[in-house]
């Protein structure tokens, strides 16, 4: 029934749409002169909260370009209907969508408005548009701040016992040692939450990257292995160490996501593999989380090559099929502006930088903000593997519980991988599988 339930919803969504295209929002302005631009956008709380602001912001300073927002569901619901009224040509003027490489699934060539060399993209951080790109066009604008994955770690605790953040793994391990002996849970782990295992590996590709510069398009090609990259089977060892050392919480695979947050805050936990981006909607409940939990990346093994990687910005698109070019045109340059990242700051606590020129963390950023902006800023960061490669296969989470239990050595874990990819590079028709 729940099936029939999320294809009535698209089906609804889909006619609403085709009814409101309908009923004057054609390419002619109102008798008033203005014009409406529709935009979707998605349901959860933050990106509600961003896009209103936008929209609000925009409006202000344009009095003459309405928007009118709808929701889309979220995960692979809302996903669909995306596809879906892009492929039936009954999407919004502007839609909030993906950055990286779930944007090759939309077709951006025939669905998509083509924005490269266009003054829209001219305060865009050059870094960012490779993920908003398909062979070599860029298609959107970074639509929210940027997100770091790696090790959300307690401050106090770090003063209380006199640590230092890690440069190598080693380091990070000694220090869970001292935090051990301490009395306090040196990881949380939440495998209740099974996508939560998977951060170990999937934020420790910047070290990946720094030892095979060309894992991610040799990975995509079909020529690199996890099972066979030994940096790359490093995420998977890191699961398997700090279960080996006794170094997580008890009852760990019945944890979730939240019980692990909150023993992050008080300090009960000391460090916990996640992203950034989950700490904001904390502030209300746990306000010390702005200054109390800090971040770093996954340590290495070369100190001087060690940096973050980063979830970047989902981003604004422009329909192809839209009536309104230059106003979908001038509502995007604006999002991609530092007024509209102003807009956002005052609305929604940043939860790392922004990926527009000349904007900046305001002064009561949360600290996990400024330590993310200190990696930028020394040019340390690399894209989070899904965001260089379309390749992500749907049985990661189950493996990473195994090996991060240890059921699962890091050698099997990452084989499986390996071959739990294999399906889905066929069915995207990718060249050497």
């Amino acid at each position: 029934m729940k099936t029939s339930h999320r294809m009535l919803a698209s089906a609804v969504a889909v006619l609403a749409t085709a009814a409101l295209a309908s009923c004057g929002s054609g390419s002619e302005p109102a008798a008033d002169g203005t014009v409406t631009l529709s935009f979707m956008t998605g349901s959860d709380q933050s990106t509600v909260d961003t896009s209103k602001a936008l929209a609000d912001a925009f409006m202000k300073v344009n009095p003459t370009i309405k928007i009118d927002m709808e929701h889309q569901p979220g995960g692979s619901e809302g996903d669909n209907v995306v596809k879906t009224r892009l492929s039936t040509g009954e999407m919004t003027d502007v839609f909030w969508y993906n950055s990286g490489s779930l944007l090759q699934a939309l077709n951006p060539a025939q669905t998509l408005v083509d924005l490269t060399g266009d003054p829209v993209l001219a305060q865009v951080q050059p870094d960012y548009l490779p993920v908003v790109s398909h062979d070599g066009k860029a298609y959107g604008v970074p639509a929210t701040t940027m997100g770091g994955g790696g090790i959300l770690y307690n401050r106090k605790v770090y003063e209380r016992l006199g640590l230092e953040v890690p440069r190598t793994w080693a380091d990070f391990m000694a220090n869970n040692d001292t935090i051990k002996a301490a009395g306090v849970t040196p990881v949380i782990s939440t495998f209740k939450d099974t996508w939560t295992s998977q951060i170990f590996v999937l934020a420790d590709h910047h070290n990946v990257q720094a030892a095979v510069p060309g894992f991610a398009a040799d990975y995509t090609a079909g020529k690199a292995k996890f099972a066979t990259t030994p940096a790359a089977t490093g995420g998977f060892q890191h699961l398997a160490d700090v279960h080996a050392k006794g170094h997580l919480n008890k009852g760990f695979g019945s944890a979730t996501l939240d019980q692990g947050l909150k023993m992050l805050v008080e300090g009960e936990g000391a460090h916990y593999a996640m992203l950034t981006q989950l700490l904001p909607p904390l502030l209300e409940t746990y306000p010390q989380t702005a200054t109390d939990v800090g971040y770093f990346g996954i340590p290495g093994d070369d100190p001087a090559a060690g940096g973050a990687t980063v979830w970047e910005p989902a981003a604004l698109y422009i329909a192809r099929t839209t009536e309104h070019l230059d106003a979908a045109k001038k509502f995007l340059a604006f999002v991609a502006s530092p007024a509209g990242t102003e807009a956002v700051t005052a609305a929604v606590q940043p939860s790392g930088p922004y990926r527009i020129k000349g904007s900046k963390l305001p002064e009561d950023a949360i600290q996990v903000a400024k330590d993310l902006q200190a990696y930028i800023d020394r040019g340390a960061t690399t894209p989070a593997l899904e965001f260089l490669s379309p390749i992500k296969g749907p049985s990661l989470e189950q493996i990473t519980v195994a090996v991060g239990s240890g059921l699962t050595t890091p050698a099997e874990g990452a084989a499986q991988y390996d071959k739990d990819v294999e399906k889905q590079a066929r069915q995207l028709g990718l060249a050497g599988w």
